[in-house]
């Protein structure tokens, strides 16, 4: 299955959202809301309006419906607990049965599938001057070349708190702000929608990002518990096991730095940082990664006990590999941090490299600081994207839910990241053996 994701160079410095967002809850500066468990109590109807349109995808004319709408899940017993919006893509004249259909949603935790639709895979994309910021309005949505629907019916589901998704009901956050409650959330809508619109018998595939690749790794094993096997699951920025991850220094995990390394390699091949700038990325990376997982990850599991000489073979190293200077990469005893990376960069530019997308950059009032002061790619995007999707969703897809649409809601402060797996409930989720069972 083809696959392109919006952004050229989506560096992963942090693993994902993500959310679109990564590993701490993203809360975009616009349109962000805390959701409480008093808001939208009535349960409404579920609706949605279905539109018909054409994209053309490598000299096919494609015809396709869109439905936006919103589908009522429910506790265990049977009262609504909450309304998730949705918006399905379906190719006209397709045979059900053998037609393949996607699921696919963003991360966070609290981000809507904002990202994913209109900027990679649906029949539509907001078109920005990446990597440049893009001017004020009036934005443009046209044709998405590259979207995936010649090959698959694709449904993009906000979560629960986004979006227009919202609780209803008796439904309460602690419903649905967690790990375990997220998966049968979405495990609950899938299930209602394949029985609604007759798929069953579809190939089906799942598709997150960030976040949501925690979330695919544990709906692909709960819903084969519920007689749902799935075709396929692809991870976009894959975020499986969060115990990966980097706490405040020094209690942050050693295999961290050697995951990061080539994302901050290539970053800096991008920004022709490097000493020796290479001539072609994919040898220079397979040459950083092989010292990432090999003299790389010796020294720093030598730790006091590394040799001078041998760390002054090491910060030579990291200084070719990733552009920093020797000095700052010694004080920082080997060990980069992403947001160091992004502030040290480009700072004798007076310039912060993007964390989502590390083509962006971005300028700070204290250009000496510890770390970029917001996110020079998230602020870029996040005004074009959501202005556009307000105007198309009203004046193309013609749904109006009469209420805000939240690219972010305030739900991943109060996350459960608690999660039940092998009969045992973990503080804190591994869903890669979700995916391996």
């Amino acid at each position: 299955m083809r696959m392109r994701v919006a952004c050229g160079l989506c560096a992963a410095l942090s693993v994902g959202a993500s959310g679109l967002r990564g590993q701490t809850p993203v809360l975009a500066p616009v349109l962000a809301r805390v959701v409480t468990d008093t808001l939208f109590r009535p349960a409404p109807a579920e609706s949605a309006s279905v539109t018909q349109h054409t994209v053309s995808i490598d000299g096919q004319l494609i015809h396709y419906s869109a439905r936006a709408g919103n589908i009522l899940v429910k506790n265990d017993s049977g009262a609504v607990t909450g309304s998730m919006f949705y918006v399905a893509y379906t190719k006209d004249g397709a045979d059900a049965r053998r037609r393949p259909v996607t699921f696919v949603f963003n991360g966070g935790p609290g981000s809507a599938s904002i990202w994913l639709h209109m900027g990679s895979f649906a029949p539509v994309r907001v078109a920005t001057s990446e990597p440049l910021s893009t001017p004020p309005p009036p934005y443009t949505v046209s044709e998405n070349p590259n979207s995936l629907i010649d090959r698959t019916d694709l449904v993009f589901i906000d979560a629960m708190g986004t979006g227009f998704s919202h609780l209803a009901g008796k439904g309460l956050g602690k419903d649905f702000y967690g790990v375990d409650q997220d998966i049968k959330a979405f495990g609950d809508f899938i299930v209602r929608f394949v029985t609604v619109f007759d798929r069953w018998n579809s190939p089906k595939y799942l598709l997150g990002e960030s976040y949501g690749t925690t979330r695919a790794a544990g709906l692909a094993n709960a819903l084969q518990g519920r007689g749902m096997p799935f075709n396929g699951v692809i991870l976009v920025s894959s975020w499986l096991n969060t115990y990966v991850d980097f706490g405040n220094p020094p209690n942050s995990l050693e295999i961290t730095y050697q995951l990061y390394l080539p994302t901050m390699a290539a970053t800096a091949w991008y920004h022709h940082k490097l000493p020796h700038q290479p001539a072609e990325l994919p040898a220079f990376l397979a040459e950083v990664r092989e010292f990432a997982l090999g003299a790389y990850q010796h020294a720093l599991s030598l730790g006091n006990r590394l040799r001078e000489p041998e760390r002054d073979s090491i910060v030579a190293k990291l200084h070719e590999y990733t552009g920093l200077p020797e000095d700052f990469i010694r004080r920082a005893r080997l060990r980069i941090t992403p947001d160091r990376f992004q502030k040290e960069l480009l700072r004798g530019d007076q310039r912060t490299a993007g964390r989502l997308d590390a083509r962006f950059t971005g300028i700070d009032h204290d250009a000496a600081g510890e770390s970029p002061e917001y996110d020079a790619a998230d602020v870029a995007i996040t005004g074009p994207f959501t202005s556009a999707f307000n105007h198309y969703i009203t004046s193309d897809l013609h749904y109006d839910a009469g209420i805000t649409y939240l690219t972010s809601g305030a739900v991943g402060a109060d996350w459960d990241f608690r999660h039940r797996v092998g009969g045992q409930r973990w503080p804190i989720p591994d869903v890669s053996e979700d995916l391996r069972e």
